[in-house]
């Protein structure tokens, strides 16, 4: 940086020469003019110098960590030399200026060790573990604290030796995501690193023969349950490996212990827990429709659990996941939370909506009855940091999880490990998950039912209107095979070469399509605005037409993006690939390890940029199955006044990773101003009122599914 302002400086004195020094003798002029020249070219090779470093330096980082993650249940292998030496030489509390905490969270970590409180290795890890959490959280702490890279990546080294190998991969997850040092690295999908959090026991075991017998080897995987069990007409979304990845990097993105003294505030954190859980549970709901099935339905905590669930998934440590028979009664789990007490938090939430605000820690009134209510709200059902009063309103989805997931063995009477529910990685694969987020849905929709209607100060757009909107393309879905790579859940010694081991899964997918829309601008300048594309179901189960009232709480957010309007007619053209939900797959271990390693190899550029960001939903789940005689939608498109929505400048050009909608901006405030599902969250008395609105669109759109 110094150089670069120094450069800077000579080039200023440069061009300013004929200003300042034209009274000066010829003789000093050109002796300065040499200078001036000496110098720049010698700071320009410098600075030249100064950007190869640095355009070297994410490969490099890519690499590290890549590496880092090679069969973690594994000793780094000798022929990564510097990471090798760094887990056996280095001393993380040699050089404490390293730090930009004096070494605190380093010297806490190494005297945890040295006093063997950790977690074992070769042991389950469960984030819903207060101590297996506490101890994630000091190795971040240590990586967010260091003030280089090379201290960080030889601190992941050393502590990858010594720390529970789940403990490493979540603490290094995410550093890597919220850390200045992580900028631009991609991380590996986590169904190749930790295979067994999203494998079936029988693949597992199959590529375990496989290995022994150096056999190479493609095992299909199938989804859990039988024809018998309805739900299994659905297992495809929930057992989704990509769907899993999108929830548990949300939540690795908005982490429930995230504390603003990391670096940054998360913008909107609460909310934006309501609307990636609403988001994903009304797919959900499309996704049942779809198979002939009802909307799911909610839990309660008096009622049996009508579906039981057999995961049919071993932990590569510590034994198979707790299976749940059907109509299951709740029970308590014994020393972590009792049915009544999850009962008296959700009656103390509903009190607060009818209230109109919660009570703070000193007492405080809190309002929540506007805009900024759903905030508060999220913040205080899944208690995180940012929760009003924990203590009063308790945690309510947290304990939820860990109750359901504990329900095969409640009492701790056969040791039985976590249940899927226990981790964001498995949660979505049992149906409970689904009706546990549409019990905390409806909390959500009684509070956004206590709010007024939109107005029409808040819905027009003056001059604005949409002629025409289409679908260019077809909204065709099909099931496909994907392969993914099993050698990280098999065990080896470095002395054995591997052979190719994989699991090949059916997932739905769509052909790529483009959604059009013809707009109006019948003003005189440009204006900039905000397009919002809703996909909602038309029908219900037994073929009832919902009003649009009914249906408004379903509906998908397909896509929001910025365009700026001229004057006359505008043709707009998004892609279904452009969605700012959505996510593409991250390319395979083995394919980022390539890039890596060439890149470092010849100083090129990693080209992975489109990667960063994991999450979103993926982008072929974009729209629901459909069926085969074709489903009919409602499409809603709504365009509003950009100048008023947007939070940060340069939207049109810069969609800052592609999966703002659910995710928003990493380390950034929101990019939209208004509320998330607007202008669909509030309740809406008669439909015929948004028929008044040019700048809002209704069609009929209908998806086929091709066997």
């Amino acid at each position: 940086m110094k150089t670069a302002v120094l450069f800077i400086s000579f080039l200023a004195i440069a061009y300013g020469w004929p200003n300042w020094a034209s009274d000066e003798p010829d003789v000093y002029k050109c002796r300065l003019k040499f200078t001036v020249f000496k110098y720049s070219v010698y700071f320009q090779m410098n600075i030249s110098i100064l950007f190869l470093k640095y355009s070297f330096l994410l490969p490099k980082k890519q690499q590290d960590v890549l590496r880092l993650l090679y069969k973690v249940t594994e000793p780094i292998r000798k022929r990564y030399t510097d990471l090798k030496d760094a887990s056996i030489n280095f001393n993380p509390t040699s050089d404490l200026s390293h730090y930009t905490d004096n070494g605190m969270a380093v010297k806490r970590l190494t005297k945890e060790i040295e006093d063997h409180r950790i977690l074992e290795q070769k042991h389950y890890f469960s984030l819903f573990n207060p101590r297996h959490r506490e101890e994630a959280l000091m190795f971040f702490d240590v990586l967010m604290h260091c003030t280089d890279w090379n201290t960080a990546i030889s601190n992941a080294a050393y502590f990858r030796e010594r720390l529970n190998e789940g403990v490493f991969v979540y603490g290094l997850y995410t550093a890597v995501i919220h850390s200045k040092a992580g900028e631009g690295v991609v991380l590996p999908p986590l169904y190749e690193i930790t295979p067994h959090l999203f494998t079936n026991s029988e693949v597992i075991n199959e590529a375990y023969s496989a290995k022994m017998r150096q056999t190479p080897g493609k095992f299909r995987m199938t989804f859990t349950g039988t024809r018998r069990n309805p739900e299994q007409r659905v297992a495809y979304f929930g057992e989704d490996i990509g769907l899993n990845v999108h929830h548990v990097t949300w939540h690795m993105d908005y982490p429930f212990w995230w504390k603003d003294s990391y670096g940054y505030h998360l913008d909107r954190k609460g909310e934006l827990f309501f609307w990636a859980h609403h988001q994903l549970t009304v797919r959900f709901d499309a996704e049942r429709l779809s198979n002939h099935l009802n909307l799911v339905d909610e839990l309660y905590w008096d009622r049996p659990i009508v579906e039981g669930f057999a995961p049919h998934t071993t932990y590569k440590y510590g034994g198979e996941f707790p299976s749940r028979p059907d109509n299951v009664r709740f029970e308590d789990v014994d020393g972590v939370v009792r049915v009544r007490d999850l009962i008296i938090m959700e009656s103390r939430i509903r009190d607060a909506i009818a209230h109109g605000y919660v009570t703070g820690h000193d007492g405080e009134i809190i309002n929540i009855r506007d805009e900024h209510g759903i905030e508060i709200l999220g913040d205080v059902i899944e208690s995180s940091e940012y929760s009003a009063n924990p203590e009063y309103y308790g945690a309510l989805h947290n304990l939820a999880h860990i109750i359901l997931g504990r329900q095969g063995d409640p009492h701790g009477k056969f040791n039985m490990p976590p249940g899927v529910m226990e981790h964001f990685e498995t949660a979505t694969r049992d149906p409970a998950f689904f009706r546990l987020h549409k019990y905390m849905d409806n909390i959500f929709k009684e509070h956004k039912d206590t709010l007024p209607s939109y107005t029409k100060e808040d819905i027009e757009f003056a001059g604005v209107a949409i002629n025409s909107v289409g679908i260019d393309g077809k909204l065709e879905t099909f099931f496909e095979d994907f392969e993914f790579d099993l050698l990280m859940g098999v065990d080896d010694t470095e002395e054995i070469e591997d052979v190719p081991i994989s699991a090949i899964v059916s997932r739905l997918n769509h052909e790529p399509f483009s959604i059009t829309a013809d707009i109006t601008n019948n003003n005189g300048d440009d204006l900039f605005a905000t397009i919002r594309v809703f996909l909602c179901p038309r029908y219900d189960a037994n073929g009832i037409l919902f009003t649009l009232d009914e249906g408004r709480w379903s509906c998908i957010e397909l896509d929001k993006f910025w365009r700026t309007l001229t004057p006359g007619d505008n043709h707009i053209v998004r892609r279904s690939a452009d969605a700012s939900t959505t996510v593409p797959d991250i390319p395979s271990f083995s394919t980022l390890l390539e890039r890596a390693e060439s890149a470092v190899a010849s100083g090129e550029d990693l080209g992975l940029s489109e990667y960063v960001r994991s999450c979103g939903i993926p982008n072929r789940l974009l729209i629901p199955k459909g069926t085969s005689e074709g489903m009919e939608f409602a499409l809603f498109v709504a365009v509003t006044d950009g100048s008023k929505d947007a939070a940060i400048e340069g939207l049109e050009k810069n969609e800052h990773g592609g999966s703002h909608a659910q995710c928003g901006i990493h380390g950034e405030i929101y990019p939209d101003k208004r509320p998330l599902g607007f202008p669909l969250d509030r309740p809406i008395p008669d439909e015929r009122i948004l028929d008044k609105f040019p700048n809002l669109y209704k069609g009929i759109v209908t998806i086929v599914h091709r066997e």
